[in-house]
């Protein structure tokens, strides 16, 4: 009986060890929480909701303009902004009907512009492409040196450009005149007979009586070569340049008829020095930087593209396949 009795108490003693052991085994309910928290903190995907979260929050508490917001803000400076504008168109202060009325279209534009944004109505717009492109290449403009051209810069690029602002030549010349219409085919063979006439003469012989009547000037004074083709015409111009002068030449051919010219001046064009063209120079050399800024910002952001052109076939069987620079 004394031996049932201890065997009992050992089998309950066993058992009431394994349940504390299971217990001890199971998390409290208070300690379940704290691991899942632990959990949660370490979780990626969590820190991500969180973000947007704030950021949405921030973003509707702070009223976000752009396409989609339904709040527009016109801040102390967009006001200053307006108000400078209209000083300087009408070169006074606005009253404050006036700024109101600067205000009420400045939202209006707004307005109109998110919602065509929203509604895709700057796409594929050849105005709007445009105008993006330059508000770009503007920005290259900023990388531009802040100083002026120095003078060594200058007088560099004027030495490569040599005739960019030479002048025109100059001539006065005398002229008698036979008209082809009148003399036909021996037309030539007058003219030929009235250059000994001349030749003879000398420089100083009277013209007045020589050749056909004309409304062109028997005697030309010192102009640029410009003037002298206006009125004779391109190839006479440039056919008396290669004349020399001090002495009777010919027949010169113009849309008129046939020429004897006796050139008295040719004076030729010669490169201004840059003290008297520094300006012009100036400009030159700033617009050759700038487009070499711009040159060197496509090739960059060009390099971030995969080109195609896709030809029509017709076109592809007059110009080739490829288009130079570009892979199709």
């Amino acid at each position: 009986m004394a031996c049932d009795l201890m065997e009992t108490s050992n089998t309950i003693a066993s058992v009431k060890l394994r349940d504390s052991e299971t217990v001890a085994a199971i998390p409290s309910a208070s300690a379940r929480p704290a691991s899942l928290a632990r959990r949660l903190i370490r979780e990626p995907l969590v820190h991500f909701l969180l973000l947007g979260s704030l950021l949405f929050l921030y973003s509707h508490w702070r009223g976000a303009e752009g396409p989609g917001s339904h709040r527009i803000v016109i801040t102390n400076g967009e006001v200053e902004h307006l108000s400078a504008g209209f000083v300087r168109m009408w070169q006074r202060q606005p009253t404050q009907a006036e700024l109101d009325g600067l205000m009420d279209d400045y939202v209006k534009e707004e307005a109109a512009t998110r919602e065509a944004l929203t509604m895709g109505l700057d796409r594929n717009d050849p105005i709007i492409r445009r105008r993006l492109r330059q508000k770009l290449e503007f920005l290259a403009d900023d990388s531009l040196p802040a100083n002026a051209p120095s003078d060594a810069q200058l007088q560099a690029w004027l030495d490569r450009h040599p005739d960019a602002f030479r002048g025109e030549p100059r001539l006065a010349f005398r002229q008698v005149y036979v008209d082809a219409s009148k003399h036909g085919e021996r037309a030539k063979v007058e003219a030929n007979r009235l250059l000994a006439e001349l030749r003879n003469g000398g420089p100083t012989i009277s013209i007045s009586k020589i050749g056909d009547a004309s409304l062109l000037p028997a005697e030309q004074p010192l102009v640029p070569l410009s003037e002298t083709a206006r009125v004779f015409g391109d190839v006479f111009a440039q056919e008396i340049l290669k004349l020399q002068p001090g002495m009777w030449n010919g027949p010169v051919e113009s849309s008129f008829g046939l020429h004897l010219v006796l050139v008295q001046n040719n004076v030729m064009a010669v490169p201004p020095k840059l003290d008297e063209i520094r300006p012009q120079v100036e400009r030159e050399v700033m617009q050759e930087w700038r487009k070499a800024q711009l040159d060197a910002m496509y090739q960059a952001l060009l390099k971030k593209y995969s080109v195609n052109i896709e030809l029509p076939k017709q076109a592809q069987a007059t110009t080739g396949n490829t288009a130079k620079g570009f892979q199709p």
